[in-house]
């Protein structure tokens, strides 16, 4: 009864996050960009600012690749913002969108100092739950490689979101979009090799699926980039595509705590089940995409915020998990 309802719970969610990235598709050119007065500032500004080679950037913006025209289109975002907020009669929505993004307040050449921040501390969540793989499971442990590639995989997509949310390039988020596809699917691969115990050698038949489930997860990622890449662009599709996936690994997990418990009576074999409600949670905190607080904190940070705390729990889980296993192995020797 209770896997039921969180399946309907997390299908629930999954359907209102393809609509919202329906929804960013259709805002790409945002209300903001429209406005007559932030067009006129913008042209203004490089007007007076950016002719015949004579702009002055800072040193530090030159470094994040900031030029003098992008540089006065973000001055202009906020020029427009104080304008329409200090507006009176107020306005109903003062802050809008622009280019599909808020107006962030940029500090140190970065675009969204919070959400950067924020990636920061999943990276280092990954790094040391890594360090805790390494010093406490032996290493000879059959899973063992696959948890520590998870750390890298997880790592890596950190560092690119770190990049994407620092400049928002074309490249800098195609690249933040397949680093994050491909934690995800790396996720969904490992899931069932620890569930069904495809890393053992015994039956033979093990190996083979193995095998073959390598060969499916790494033909879903070039296909998925493939499409994204040469075909076309699509937000909606990534993001039903990234959901999906997640959502078949909770489920698997959810199932997985709930009969582990069942067996071995101990509380840290919940842990996945409950793991999974937290990230659930805080993937809901994209619905909300409100304006950000003292322009840096919005939704999309919060829940970079907060995959922070589940990324440590779930280490510790697999070191326990993986203590428990071996321990279970020398009881049958």
């Amino acid at each position: 009864m209770i896997i039921r309802q969180s399946r309907r719970w997390i299908y629930s969610l999954m359907s209102r996050l393809i609509l919202f990235s329906c929804l960013i598709t259709a805002t790409l050119a945002s209300l903001g960009d429209r406005l007559p007065e932030f067009r006129n500032c913008v042209s203004i500004c490089i007007e007076q600012n950016c002719g015949r080679g004579n702009a002055v950037i800072p040193v530090h913006l030159r470094l994040l690749l900031w030029t003098c025209p992008s540089n006065c289109d973000h001055i202009c975002q906020y020029i427009i913002t104080d304008q329409r907020v200090a507006r009176e009669p107020p306005m109903l929505n003062p802050v809008v969108q622009y280019h599909g993004k808020w107006p962030f307040l940029r500090i140190l050449g970065v675009q969204e100092p919070c959400s950067v921040l924020f990636s920061l501390f999943n990276l280092l969540a990954h790094r040391r739950g890594m360090s805790q793989i390494k010093e406490r499971v032996p290493a000879d442990y059959p899973l063992r490689k696959y948890y520590i590639l998870f750390g890298y995989v997880g790592m890596a997509s950190w560092v690119f979101s770190m990049i994407f949310h620092a400049r928002d390039f074309d490249v800098t988020e195609k690249l933040d979009y397949f680093a994050a596809g491909a934690s995800v699917l790396y996720g969904l691969y490992y899931t069932p090799i620890r569930i069904f115990r495809l890393d053992q050698r015994q039956p033979p038949v093990k190996a083979t699926l193995l095998r073959l489930w390598t060969l499916i997860c790494v033909s879903m990622y070039v296909a998925h980039i493939s499409y994204l890449t040469l075909r076309r662009w699509d937000y909606t599709y990534n993001m039903a595509a990234n959901v999906a996936v997640g959502v078949v690994q909770n489920i698997l997990w959810s199932s997985f705590s709930v009969k582990r418990y069942q067996k071995l009576k101990k509380p840290w074999a919940a842990w996945p089940g409950m793991i999974v409600a937290w990230i659930v949670l805080a993937m809901s905190l994209e619905l909300l995409d409100f304006a950000p607080v003292r322009g840096l904190l919005d939704a999309h940070s919060l829940w970079h915020l907060g995959t922070v705390g589940p990324t440590i729990w779930w280490y510790n889980f697999l070191v326990k998990d993986a203590q428990q296993d071996i321990a279970g192995e020398r009881l049958k020797a």
